[in-house]
């Protein structure tokens, strides 16, 4: 027997840890570079230990020459556990585990030693944004110099993901144009971001995507410092390589030179992360850099039923630039991908809550959407209707934006109109057409401190015709606003006082994106409607805040989970929602204005996104869309049709039925007419939730949900979700003679 096949066997029967075919290959490969092509819930991991164990028992390899690189420090500790798991005779024998993160700093660390250079980490530990040399401190102060303003927690954001893009792609200054950034000046400010840490200070100062460009340029140039590091290992292996940035690649190809020992686990279908500089490219050129590299597709599925690796497989297949790979299991069938159009966007929180309120373990439950500011309306309906959830990635950036003060201080007005400090922060955003000049001479002034400030602009203030009448008009409108339920503040804001209109003025003038900010003051909306009065309000934003940071501790309880699809790879559950499934969100309105010029990368990552999610489902997915949001029309995500066409596929108009009568399409899909029943339902008001229907085909059923034109039917086989007008127009439901109700 094969020295491979009998170590497989034993272990086999010693961990209970079964490797197929391709998996034994993988685990028994040693020397020279390898591929290893994981699609989702292939047992990727397990292989990648397993062939650690290999090395160490069966090929005699000391585990200190073993380094495993992954690109998470809670993946370093669970691969850890996992191997001690695995093999706890060789717990004194544990392989390298480390971060590429933490690799780099050992190199910076080292090189900065020899070289005598005195340094300082602005990231993590006790260096953070209130620390004077803190990386957020630094950035803010810059951008307020030159830009004469303090930046949004957004532009920050974008800020910092602009500066790690540039040095993980290894831009050099002279081509900065090639990094996109929509901060005013961005490129001036990162210039001055990299002077002020090389000569701002005493000491040079380094943040963390420094480690990786200094440590990459000390393995170029010290060549005893790159042999050192060398000399250390004899295998190298990588894990989640897709997301690996190029000079991530570039330390790694330095490593293995010397003996080429490189073992690479990736799948370049789940690479959804080219926004914060992963080289996908770097996996289809492969053979490129290792001629001899053999590689290897773990294709077998063991997480998800066949409904959904059999879709899967085959929508992934849209996108043209990657390894052909074709996902199998050998799962036992459950039931097909549900598809769900609701009406309005207003419903899907709801919706979800009813779907998910009869689950027995929520642990099981996730719910996955593209951008965090989908996750509010959904953590608002779980706590009012009693469902503990886990928010991976919370963002708590929506309870301290600028919309949403704006918004509080609008509400402050109406308690408080004598105070200039409250106006001063809005007086550009509503239709007083008050100036900074103006502005100015009112926070100036020491008279009258007890009038409204609106009186005392009307009095002491030289103003323009127009504006007194505006002013007027503005005054009398928060004098009316006193007392009001905060849904009708809001939209008084957003309508009579101007709101929206501002914001559409501030999107023009700084290239904020308008959906985005429409979006939170819906949600803000949707938050604020069955409340009566605006310390409700301002309470309930308090209470949600609060609730999201104390979701984290349900992470190992019975609660949903509620996560972003970037967050969620890696996970795993028996159901899974998708939601916003829309054109403009998934994919976004700027991958398809690139698809319209041919640039297809960033429609290929938005598949593969919609990819990783579909595939985080071991039983139940289902995708929910609408055709209504913030009151106008939208249209599903083509991916939603690409998924309903594989599944039922369309059948071609005007081929006859089997009754030899020309097939009726209606709403997309193809149906034989419909034999008239005089008991059929007519009236949409005849729907009530608890009362049974019969169907023609299904039988009966109870009506569990009604939202909109979609009706939710538990028949005994499954639960059917139907158009309440389709079903009127062609007679398909009536009411059960043995309706509880009736009798």
């Amino acid at each position: 027997m094969n020295v491979h096949l009998d170590y497989f066997s034993r272990k086999e029967t010693e961990t209970g840890v079964v490797l197929n075919e391709v998996q034994r290959q993988a685990a028994s490969h040693t020397d020279g570079a390898l591929l290893l092509l994981a699609s989702p819930g292939s047992g990727k991991t397990t292989t990648l230990i397993m062939r650690i164990g290999y090395l160490i028992e069966a090929r005699g390899v000391r585990a200190s020459r073993i380094k495993a690189v992954t690109f998470s420090r809670a993946s370093a500790q669970d691969m850890k556990v996992r191997f001690n798991h695995l093999f706890p005779t060789l717990q004194q024998q544990t392989p390298d585990f480390s971060t590429i993160h933490s690799f780099a700093f050992e190199v910076v660390r080292e090189y900065f030693h020899g070289k005598r250079m005195s340094y300082r980490m602005i990231e993590g530990g006790s260096d953070g944004e209130n620390e004077q040399w803190g990386k957020t401190r630094i950035l803010r102060d810059i951008y307020k110099r030159t830009n004469g303003d303090h930046p949004t927690d957004d532009q920050m954001e974008e800020l910092t993901s602009y500066i790690s893009f540039i040095k993980n792609k290894l831009i050099p200054h002279d081509r900065l144009s090639l990094a996109k950034c929509d901060v005013p000046k961005a490129e001036t400010i990162y210039k001055e971001y990299e002077k002020f840490k090389q000569t701002g200070t005493a000491q040079l100062l380094v943040d963390y995507d420094d480690m990786l460009t200094i440590a990459n340029e000390a393995l170029s140039m010290e060549h005893a410092l790159l042999n050192k590091f060398q000399l250390r290992y004899d295998y190298i292996l990588t894990d989640e390589s897709q997301d690996t940035s190029l000079v991530q690649h570039a330390i790694v190809e330095k490593l293995v030179r010397a003996h080429g020992n490189l073992y690479v686990v990736a799948d370049d279908d789940q690479s959804i992360y080219t926004w914060r500089a992963a080289e996908p490219q770097y996996l289809l050129d492969f053979k490129q850099a290792y001629p001899q590299a053999s590689i290897l597709k773990m294709e077998q599925n063991y997480r998800s039923s066949p409904n959904i690796v059999d879709i899967a497989n085959r929508f992934i297949k849209r996108n043209k630039n990657r390894y052909d790979k074709n996902m199998f299991t050998r799962n036992p069938e459950h039931r097909p991908i549900a598809i769900t159009e609701l009406p309005d966007y207003k419903y899907q929180a709801k919706y979800i809550v009813e779907k998910i309120s009869d689950r027995n373990d929520l642990s099981e439950v996730a719910v996955l959407y593209r951008n965090n500011s989908s996750s509010i309306m959904l953590m608002n309906a779980l706590d009012r209707a009693g469902i503990p959830f886990y928010m991976k990635d919370g963002d708590n950036r929506f309870f301290s934006h600028w919309v949403v003060e704006d918004i509080l201080n609008f509400m402050r007005m109406t308690f408080n109109d004598k105070r200039p400090d409250i106006l001063e922060k809005i007086h550009a955003k509503f239709n007083g057409y008050i100036t900074k000049q103006q502005m100015a001479a009112l926070m100036a002034l020491s008279t009258d401190a007890d009038m409204s400030v609106f009186d005392r602009l009307l009095k002491h203030v030289p103003l323009q015709e127009y504006q007194i009448k505006q002013l007027e008009a503005g005054k009398e409108t928060f004098v009316q606003l006193q007392g009001a339920q905060p849904l009708a503040a809001i939209r008084t804001i957003r309508e009579k006082l101007g709101y929206d209109k501002a914001i559409e003025k501030m999107c023009e003038r700084l290239g904020f994106r308008k959906e985005y900010l429409i979006g939170i003051l819906n949600t803000l909306e949707e938050i604020a409607e069955p409340l009566d009065t605006m310390e409700d309000f301002a309470k309930r934003l308090k209470f949600l805040e609060k609730s999201m940071k104390a979701s984290k501790s349900n992470k190992k309880g019975s609660a949903v989970t509620l996560s972003t699809l970037h967050s969620a790879k890696g996970l795993e559950f028996n159901y899974v929602y998708m939601v916003d499934l829309v054109e403009g969100i998934l994919p976004s309105n700027e991958d398809i204005k690139k698809y319209e010029k041919d640039q297809l990368d960033g429609m290929e990552e938005a598949v593969r996104l919609f990819y990783v999610g579909m595939t985080r489902a071991r039983k139940e997915l289902e995708l929910l869309s609408y055709k209504i949001r913030d009151g106008e029309q939208v249209k599903p995500s083509q991916f939603v049709t690409d998924v309903r066409n594989i599944q039922n596929p369309p059948k071609e108009i005007g081929k006859p039925n089997l009754a030899g009568k020309p097939a009726i399409k209606q709403a997309g899909q193809i149906r034989p007419p419909v034999p008239y029943n005089p008991n059929a339902i007519r009236d949409s008001k005849q729907f009530a939730v608890g009362s049974r229907v019969k169907h023609r085909v299904f039988g009966s059923g109870d009506i569990v949900l009604i939202l909109g034109d979609s009706v939710e039917i538990r028949f005994q086989s499954e639960t059917k979700r139907l158009s309440v007008n389709i079903c009127i127009e062609m007679g398909l439901l009536e009411p059960d003679a043995h309706d509880p109700v009736e009798r």
